[in-house]
């Protein structure tokens, strides 16, 4: 078989389109996701004392040693599930530009646990401040999963036939 070009014996990808508007600005919101959970973050860090004191309250019977460690825990909970939902927002934001109809599933499925975990912490009792972010990043969420489903987002995340 003639081949003018070099091959590497690979399939050659179909080049996919550019991402319309809807996907553009379904990835600047997953961005701007990022952002809010990142000041989210920081703002919990600044917390930390008021979790000592909310312990205390909580469970009276507690040491103060138990009361450390349970602080420590919740800190560096807190900690890993914030850096964990930063880094899934900028995932999410690349693959859904590349056009992966397997991360805009799983946007949506993440965005279906946003939802349930916000129900949660309805349900808990919070100061305004501790509400505004996760009703927030729900919000954010909400406006990117819209956009990620829309008719002309969809024929983005069609499969290409291979040249």
């Amino acid at each position: 078989m003639y081949q003018p070009y070099p091959s590497s014996g690979q399939p050659v990808q179909p080049q996919r389109p550019e991402p319309p508007a809807s996907v553009l600005n379904a990835v600047k919101l997953m961005y701007a996701g990022a952002a809010v959970s990142t000041v989210s973050l920081i703002i919990s860090l600044t917390q930390i004392s008021g979790t000592k004191a909310a312990i205390r309250k909580a469970r009276p019977n507690l040491t103060l040693t138990q009361v450390n460690q349970l602080n420590t825990f919740i800190v560096a909970l807190a900690v890993v599930s914030g850096v964990i939902g930063i880094g899934l927002w900028l995932w999410m934001a690349w693959a859904n530009n590349q056009g992966k109809n397997w991360a805009r599933i799983l946007s949506t499925v993440l965005f279906g646990l946003a939802t349930l975990d916000l129900f949660g912490v309805a349900s808990q009792p919070k100061t305004a401040i501790t509400l505004i972010f996760p009703v927030l990043i729900w919000l954010v969420g909400l406006g990117a999963v819209v956009l990620l489903w829309r008719p002309d987002s969809r024929a983005f995340f069609k499969p290409r036939a291979l040249a």
